[in-house]
């Protein structure tokens, strides 16, 4: 798979880099965070939350909803699923990260799969923002070298236990949490995940 930059043309189909808010803090903030030798996903962090910018992520880039702020930690090389939600995704590479993604307009409408050969593979600087819109299939990045931190910010209540589980028919069989729908790769062997993922398992 090649790695391209965020600078590449083709990064504009899945996220756009956003410039309009310091992150310095947060950034400060991050390095308290732990670094798992697996991957670690913490949906809301009060210590993040209590920054300024987290006000102004939900008055700007929220529209003024109620949203959540955490990350995502650890050390990964293989992309193993992916989901998408109903809302983009604000997010903050913290160190160096690869992210493989792709378009909810390629999954197959019948069988509900996705051949993993259309993903695309970008390389993060360590410090920049982005918006990763709401079409865009993502999961955990992958380290450069090492772990990895990233911000991840989204209307509240994201990623909890769903209330109810519906019928498990049609799309339905991709809803996994609230607001997440998930294609799972079988070598992944995720509980309760639809496997939806054809083709490869990417390793970086």
């Amino acid at each position: 798979m090649k790695l391209q930059k965020i600078t590449d043309p083709s990064f504009r189909a899945y996220a756009r880099v956003v410039t309009e808010f310091d992150c310095t803090e947060l950034m400060q903030q991050m390095r308290q965070t732990p670094l798992p030798q697996d991957v670690t996903y913490v949906a809301s962090v009060p210590e993040l939350e209590r920054l300024p910018i987290f006000r102004q992520l939900s008055e700007r880039a929220y529209g003024g909803m109620e949203i959540q702020m955490g990350y995502c930690n650890g050390h990964n090389r293989r992309l193993d699923a992916l989901e998408y939600h109903k809302s983009s995704e604000w997010n903050l590479a913290c160190t160096d990260l690869i992210l493989i993604l792709g378009r909810e307009q390629d999954i197959d409408p019948e069988a509900l799969c996705y051949d993993t050969s259309k993903l695309e593979a970008f390389l993060v600087p360590a410090g920049t923002a982005f918006e990763t819109y709401a079409t865009t299939l993502h999961y955990a990045p992958c380290g450069v070298g090492a772990g990895f931190r990233l911000v991840v910010v989204l209307p509240r209540g994201t990623n909890l236990p769903l209330e109810t589980v519906p019928a498990r028919e049609g799309i339905d069989r991709l809803l996994f949490c609230r607001n997440k729908w998930l294609l799972a790769h079988p070598e992944a062997q995720i509980g309760g995940a639809f496997n939806g993922l054809t083709g490869e398992n990417p390793t970086v």
